[in-house]
């Protein structure tokens, strides 16, 4: 296998790690640095040149695009797609990653814990905002940031507001989650390679610090996942597009929490912690997709007209309720079923004689228009109870005066290239 690594920084431990691993499997394996490339488009012929060469040609590409570098390492992971090149992470899934409110958003909609989250702009929505999740203490998040910076947990509702007025006159656009209390200054970082979970570990914050990662001066111990967990941080991946990730969750009273989803986690902090190859098991993964790689569902079974794949919703008094997926007759109407959604749990490849039940939520490739035709009409949820007689809200200046402490206040400058670790 010819592997290529996209990386700015070649002497970072990962990349390192990832290198060595490919040598000592036999693969032929080369660190390009991510700005180094030239993208070419024509009618169809897409290349990529490398430091005015055209480039060679690759079984497969994996990438660590920095936080600071996102959109044009993503524009060269896309052209690399274009290529018919395997991508261990897709540029639609690191963009996605990337931004925490588009995570949550797409997480929001499936059967997976995250902290309540919501996303304001006007002054007059913060304290309404702050009482839905909640109320005092709660977690301000910058939408971009990484290892911890841009965190910030407010202790009082006249602080929490002071802060997020501060930082929206700064243009940043912020989010206000919930504080889990019973997780405070701890997290987990499962590390997840295709459909399994390879290392895990539990972050420490030390101090008064309440952010656990190791750049803020965290301890990590090994930690052996139950199921529960494990699977939480595999479907989240997954849901993200993302086949190499860290999923960061946090240990609520309800079980897994999801935080954040890295699609270009740092191997050193897991690798020293739990002493598993990590980076082996990244790159026998890529091999065996190299050789037997999946299909993108998007570009390859929409090419029929008429035909694609889509979600059908079996609810409450629906006529195929009782029924085993060979009597409700979808494949007399072209219609396969490729998944089955229960409870929070993925069925493959559903046998004919599984029986249907309310909720139940089928993946199908077929006939769109009939499929189109099954969907019901989407039922609206109850509104939430409104949020009457909140005090005004104060200025930031009133509130630095009068607050007591604030914990990690931190607002990201503009910085280098770095390897997103």
């Amino acid at each position: 296998m010819k592997l290529a690594i996209l990386s700015c920084n070649p002497n970072c431990y990962s990349t390192r790690r990832l290198r060595e691993a490919a040598l000592e499997r036999g693969h032929n394996v080369k660190v390009l640095n991510t700005l180094k490339f030239a993208i070419d488009l024509d009618q169809g012929l897409p290349e990529l040149y490398f430091r005015q060469k055209r480039l060679s040609q690759y079984d497969a590409v994996l990438p660590r695009i920095g936080s600071s570098i996102t959109y044009y390492g993503t524009a060269v992971v896309r052209q690399f797609e274009q290529m018919d090149v395997f991508c261990t992470n897709s540029s639609v899934s690191i963009s996605t990653s990337r931004d925490k409110l588009r995570s949550l958003q797409i997480l929001s909609r499936h059967s997976i814990g995250i902290p309540q989250t919501t996303f304001v702009r006007d002054k007059k929505d913060v304290l309404p905002a702050i009482e839905r999740v909640g109320g005092a203490p709660v977690v301000i998040k910058l939408i971009e940031g990484t290892q911890g910076i841009g965190v910030i947990l407010a202790n009082s509702l006249n602080t929490a507001a002071g802060i997020i007025e501060l930082l929206q006159s700064q243009k940043q656009s912020v989010l206000i989650q919930k504080f889990i209390k019973e997780s405070k200054g701890r997290d987990i970082r499962a590390f997840v390679v295709g459909d399994r979970v390879v290392g895990a570990m539990r972050r420490v914050a030390q101090g008064q610090e309440f952010r656990s990662n190791v750049h803020r001066g965290g301890i990590t111990e090994p930690v052996n996942l139950d199921d529960v967990y494990k699977e939480t941080a595999v479907r989240a991946a997954q849901i993200l597009g993302l086949r190499v990730a860290g999923v960061d969750l946090l240990e609520g009273k309800d079980g897994p929490q999801i935080m954040e989803v890295n699609s270009s986690p740092g191997l050193e902090g897991i690798e020293g912690c739990t002493q598993l190859d990590i980076a082996g098991s990244i790159i026998d993964y890529i091999a065996a997709q190299v050789n037997f790689s999946e299909i993108d569902l998007r570009q390859r079974l929409t090419v029929s007209s008429g035909y694609g794949v889509a979600e059908i919703y079996i609810p409450e008094g629906s006529e195929y309720i009782g029924k085993t997926i060979k009597e409700s007759g979808l494949r007399e109407k072209d219609i396969v079923v490729l998944t089955l959604h229960r409870d929070g749990k993925i069925i493959p490849n559903p046998k004919p004689v599984r029986e249907l039940t309310a909720g139940d939520r089928l993946l199908c490739f077929g006939k769109l228009e009939r499929m189109r035709d099954m969907t019901p009409a989407k039922i609206r949820r109850k509104r939430r109870p409104k949020v009457k007689n909140l005090p005004e809200l104060p200025v930031a200046d009133e509130v630095f005066k009068e607050s007591g402490k604030i914990e990690s206040v931190s607002i990201p400058a503009n910085k280098g290239i770095t390897d997103d670790e």
